[in-house]
């Protein structure tokens, strides 16, 4: 696999998870982002972000709020090529809303990547079941709001974003390493 693109999910995976996050102010980068994410630009691969925000259909924050996080997280993290954003509720039945694929679809087709050279790194089933839906590969980074069957079922586990982004940039994905 040649992997000419990742796409992240955003809460407790590029940056700690404070739920239904509407302030800039409390976004922090989980430990080793910043450095995965240079060597991931470093080698010309093209990154983005693709998240669920439930918290826009919910009523618990607005889509001027979402933008203003990801505009943080840019400051921080960025420039990332490609945001994805979901702002429907799991009952809502969208065709965006990982586990659908639509959102990973949307990030390859907009940076003109086909989806199977594309990777997406998650820390919940959802994330790496959308991928899979895709044709993408699905890395799965589990933190402590993993499940243990999310982790059972994911074709490629690795501890922490760095072990992620050097998996994938081997020659083959090394696989299941937790």
């Amino acid at each position: 696999m040649t992997v000419r693109a990742v796409l992240f999910d955003r809460d407790g995976t590029l940056v700690e998870d404070v739920p239904y996050n509407g302030d800039p102010e409390l976004v922090r980068p989980v430990p080793g982002a910043w450095a995965a994410l240079r060597l991931l630009r470093s080698r010309g691969i093209r990154t983005g972000v693709v998240t669920n925000q439930s918290g826009v259909a919910r009523g618990l924050l607005t889509e001027a709020q979402v933008r203003q996080v990801n505009e943080r997280i840019d400051d921080l993290l960025g420039p990332f090529d490609v945001w994805a954003v979901c702002p429907h509720g799991p009952d809502d039945g969208c065709h965006c809303r990982k586990p659908e694929p639509a959102l990973v679809l949307w990030a390859a087709g907009r940076l003109c990547t086909d989806p199977a050279d594309c990777a997406v790194v998650g820390d919940i089933g959802a994330d790496v079941e959308a991928a899979r839906r895709a044709g993408a590969h699905g890395v799965l980074v589990p933190n402590g709001r993993t499940r243990p069957a999310e982790m059972a079922a994911a074709a490629h586990v690795e501890p922490d974003l760095t072990a992620a982004v050097r998996a994938l940039l081997a020659p083959q994905p090394s696989g299941r390493p937790v």
